[in-house]
């Protein structure tokens, strides 16, 4: 158990880590060593998780997704807003998010599913939801739709970007959906809708700080105490994607490069 929850911290300690390095410089430019320096991981325990560079980038486009979480109760299109103002608190605040988006927009494809699939399919699927409920007209097709919200929020993040540093995303976003909005729903369910979305994203997440900081507190506790914490709090900080890790297999993470690290690495590290 506590083997597998140390994996599982390690897995994510590289995956924090890399997103901040390619946040920073872009894919092309992230290097390996940078990766392992902000990680404090052996270049074993980065191989074990991950064969290549590309693989991270992977992880990382996979793992931005899980900054929204779409409510499937009330209203799906005030759901979808909320979801939106999510993401763009995000992109200020979570360098998971700002790294995803920016290995999507650098074309960073790395063999795998459309940078943008998942944004588009789970925008789609609360636009069949709305669809279901009556708020969005009969005559929506869901998925052209979905492609056309995920890629003006795409052109949208980036002016925010270019003219305040994305300070007034969260209002670009909100003038977004007021144009969009008369496109696809009826008049009658827009007048409910909260374009800025329902929920102060700075208070919650200082509520979240706060409680990763008691649990924080807890699990010191614990180990002083003489039980293992790990066991308790490490799959709290699991998660992410299946794809490019190992982390939830039998086995130690190595400390020396496994067999084909060298080459994974000369093919990945800058």
């Amino acid at each position: 158990m506590a083997k597998q929850a140390r994996a599982v911290q390690t897995w994510r300690s590289i995956v924090d880590a890399a997103a901040s390095v390619f946040d920073d410089y872009g894919y092309e430019r992230a290097a390996i060593s940078e990766i392992l320096r902000r990680a404090n991981v052996t270049k074993g325990a980065l191989y074990f998780h991950f064969a290549s560079k590309e693989a991270i980038a992977q992880a990382i486009m996979d793992e931005q997704t899980s900054t929204v979480e779409f409510e499937q109760e009330g209203s799906p299109l005030q759901s979808l807003v909320d979801g939106g103002q999510q993401f763009a608190f995000a992109l200020r605040h979570n360098a998971m998010a700002r790294a995803g988006t920016r290995l999507s927009i650098e074309g960073v494809f790395l063999g795998g599913p459309h940078p943008w699939g998942d944004w588009i399919d789970a925008t789609a699927r609360m636009l069949e939801l709305g669809k279901e409920r009556g708020e969005v007209f009969p005559q929506i097709d869901p998925m052209v739709s979905a492609k056309i919200i995920v890629a003006s929020f795409t052109g949208i993040q980036l002016v925010s970007e270019a003219d305040s540093g994305r300070a007034d995303l969260r209002e670009q976003v909100a003038e977004m959906w007021r144009h969009i909005l008369p496109s696809i729903a009826h008049p009658g369910v827009i007048a409910h809708i909260k374009p800025e979305g329902r929920v102060d994203l700075a208070a919650q997440a200082r509520e979240k700080a706060e409680r990763e900081e008691q649990e924080a507190r807890i699990a010191a506790e614990a180990k002083e105490a003489g039980s293992d914490p790990a066991t308790e709090t490490g799959f709290r900080q699991g998660g992410g994607s299946a794809r490019g890790t190992r982390a939830g297999q039998a086995g130690d993470e190595g400390d020396e490069d496994p067999a084909g690290a060298g080459a994974a690495a000369a093919g990945g590290a800058v």
